[in-house]
């Protein structure tokens, strides 16, 4: 389990692997950069810091009354990705790759 760090405990660096079955995350290191237009340390912040945004806006959208059960799925349907799905019955989960 990840826990809080204090500024003073940040580390000086952070390393992601890309080799063993992990060249994907380059490709997608590399997406965000091109995405956020910037070097590829940040583009990995900018990226963690918007996907809580993300999947919040997201349940709010598909909780509206406002749409209808298909409408809903079509959304949640849309909306997911490798690592993130989103269901819906009378309340929206959401479920990441993480905690499958």
């Amino acid at each position: 389990m990840f826990t809080a760090m204090s500024h003073s405990e940040t580390p000086g660096s952070v390393r992601i692997r890309t080799d063993d079955g992990n060249e994907w995350r380059f490709d997608a290191i590399q997406k965000a950069s091109r995405f956020y237009d910037c070097n590829r340390s940040n583009a990995v912040a900018f990226a963690c810091e918007d996907i809580d945004q993300l999947v919040a806006a997201a349940a709010r959208v598909l909780e509206r009354d406002d749409l209808t059960r298909e409408q809903r799925r079509e959304i949640a349907e849309t909306l997911s990705t490798r690592a993130v799905s989103f269901e819906f019955e009378t309340n929206v989960s959401v479920t990441t790759k993480g905690e499958l």
